[in-house]
C-alpha cells in the first residue's frame, strides 16, 4: 500500500485537431519519478488528448493503490470539468469526462489541481517525445 502519489499528465496536439499524444509521470511525495510513460493517440483535439492522458495516468496509478493521490494538470479546462466547476459542452468530451470521473472515484482521497505549465515539464516533454517518435514533428 502506497501512502501518497502524485500524477502529472499532459496531452499534446499539433494542430487542433491534429496528431496527438499523452505524457504521464508518477511521483512520490518528494517529487521522485517512479514511472514515466508516453503514448501516441492518433488525431484529436488538444482537450481530447488531455483527457486521454489523464485516463491513462489514472489507470497506471490504480495498481499502486495510494491512500492519497494528487493529480496535476496544466489544462485548467479539464481540471474544472472533472471537479465540476465547468460544464462539459462538447459531445466528444462527455464520454472522456465520465470515464475520468469514474476512475477518480476509485481512489479514497484524490485531488485534481491545476498547475503552471512549468510544473508539468516532464509530462509535457514525454507527450512531445511521443509525437516526435511518431514522425509528427
Amino acid at each position: 500500500m502506497t501512502k501518497f502519489l502524485r500524477l502529472r499528465t499532459d496531452g499534446a496536439s499539433r494542430g487542433n485537431p491534429g496528431p496527438a499524444a499523452a505524457g504521464i509521470v508518477i511521483e512520490d511525495e518528494e517529487g521522485m519519478k517512479l514511472k514515466a510513460m508516453h503514448r501516441w493517440l492518433g488525431v484529436m483535439t488538444n482537450n481530447e488528448a488531455e483527457y486521454h492522458a489523464l485516463i491513462d495516468g489514472l489507470k497506471a496509478v490504480e495498481s499502486w493503490k495510494p491512500d492519497t493521490l494528487e493529480v496535476c494538470l496544466d489544462s485548467k479546462l479539464i481540471v474544472e470539468q472533472v471537479n465540476g466547476g465547468y460544464r462539459v459542452k462538447e459531445e466528444r468530451l462527455k464520454t472522456l469526462n465520465a470515464r475520468a470521473k469514474e476512475l477518480l472515484a476509485s481512489f479514497p482521497d484524490v485531488k485534481v489541481k491545476h498547475v503552471a505549465r512549468e510544473q508539468n515539464k516532464r509530462a509535457d516533454y514525454l507527450a512531445n517525445q511521443a509525437l516526435d517518435e511518431h514522425g509528427k514533428g
